[in-house]
């Protein structure tokens, strides 16, 4: 097994019922699930008996895993009831032309990453949008070219 990986999985017991979380650190690591992880994982499981295929069927199964690079920044715009009413198709429009981007996209440079998701559980704030892990509530148009500036100034 990889190294790189033995890393991430060696503070848990070697239990199917960590398989979620062992994935999840992964995701945090690399943006994405590399296909050498789900491997990696199913031999560090190997006494459970757990395969690849069960893995990758976890990986597809939460919308938070991805077997696709995700970009540096991850844009989550909430697409719930409260947030669209209130702005999310007009955000969703500017964020699109702003960075060339579609919902489900990472641009080519893989600075950015642009999702839709159901709800972020703010309804009160809509629209919300999260970068990273920052929320913007009640995120206007106008306001998107200055948010996203913050984010592309280098660290």
């Amino acid at each position: 097994m990889s190294s790189e990986f033995t890393t991430i999985f060696e503070p848990y017991p070697q239990e199917r019922r960590y398989a979620l979380a062992m994935l999840m650190d992964v995701q945090n690591r690399y943006r994405y699930i590399p296909r050498e992880a789900l491997e990696a994982l199913a031999a560090y499981l190997a006494n459970e008996k757990v395969k690849v295929s069960s893995l990758y069927s976890m990986v597809t199964f939460y919308r938070a895993l991805s077997l696709e690079p995700k970009g540096q920044h991850v844009i989550k715009v909430c697409d719930g009831t409260a947030c669209h009413l209130r702005g999310t198709p007009l955000l969703l429009d500017t964020i699109k032309r702003r960075l060339n981007l579609s919902a489900g996209e990472t641009s080519q440079d893989k600075r950015w990453s642009l999702e839709t998701v159901n709800c972020l559980g703010a309804c009160a704030l809509a629209p919300v949008m999260v970068i990273d892990d920052t929320y913007h509530p009640q995120v206007k148009a106008e306001k998107v070219g200055e948010i996203l500036a913050q984010y592309e100034k280098p660290a």
